[in-house]
């Protein structure tokens, strides 16, 4: 349920009601001995922040839509997991015939 802001135009008092979308605007002023007519005023709305790892519009998409982009990429993410890929081997370098040792 949204809160609204309404402000007296008599006495100037300005208050928020929290009431359903559903309730009719409020007309008098709650102020003590003030019978003056309330306006309800425009409010920018509360922000949304998203918090989180991450929100994408691809994380809603059809099922039909990730088969087919699976299809493009090559494959699903699952092929292969749990099998871990053995690196090449380096190579070896052949080996240099040793230069015979002399003295001084």
């Amino acid at each position: 349920m949204p809160t609204y802001d309404y402000e007296c135009r008599t006495c100037g008092n300005r208050f928020e009601v929290f009431q359903s979308m559903k309730d009719p605007k409020l007309t008098d002023c709650p102020v003590e001995g003030c019978d003056g007519e309330v306006t309800r005023l425009l409010g920018t709305g509360g922000g949304i922040l998203f918090k989180g790892s991450g929100f994408y519009q691809t994380d809603y998409r059809s099922s039909a839509y990730q088969a087919a982009a699976k299809a493009e990429s090559g494959g699903s993410k699952s092929e292969g997991q749990g099998q871990r890929a053995k690196p090449d081997p380096a190579p070896v370098p052949a080996s240099k015939p040793s230069a015979p040792s002399g003295g001084s």
